[in-house]
């Protein structure tokens, strides 16, 4: 096992336990992050981990097909989890990719079905706009805020 893999199974087994800090550690200072709701930079990505981390404390993560080489890594990771929005049960089916700068995560995307996620999620509206940029960019913007008035809450990550 190199040294990234052994990165991406510090970072997921993290994430198991909600340990925002170690997951945080993982990704280099200049590091992006992006998905379906987010997409950051820097110091707003162990904010945002943070902030998932303690609304979702009772998601359960598993995660599999962890691989790296010196460049490149990619693992597969499935949550479940309460939506706090709806009270929805949401069960989330994740690919992960990587890019590896000085023995951290510089870059890092989750891809997954938005309109599955967003039926699970949202219900009723989700089944029916989820297919639409006008929900996806609804979700974008409330995420985003989301995070903006948690970092602003917490210094360290300003």
């Amino acid at each position: 096992m190199n040294t990234n893999e052994k990165l991406i199974l510090t970072f997921y087994e993290a994430f198991k336990v909600k340990d925002f800090k170690t997951m945080g550690d993982c990704y280099h200072p200049e590091a992006t992050f992006k998905d379906e709701a987010f997409d950051l930079k820097g110091k707003e990505i162990p904010a945002m981990w943070r902030m998932l981390c303690g609304v979702g404390a009772s998601t359960i993560v598993e995660f599999s097909g962890v691989e790296a080489d010196e460049n490149t890594g990619k693992a597969h990771w499935e949550a479940w989890y309460t939506f706090s929005q709806s009270g929805n049960k949401v069960h989330n089916i994740i690919d992960a990719t990587f890019t590896f700068k000085d023995g951290k995560i510089m870059t890092h995307r989750d891809k997954f079905s938005f309109y599955r996620w967003s039926s699970q999620s949202l219900g009723m509206i989700g089944k029916l706009l989820g297919w639409t940029p006008f929900l996806k960019k609804q979700v974008r913007e409330r995420a985003m805020g989301n995070l903006k008035k948690f970092i602003a809450k917490h210094p360290e990550y300003q």
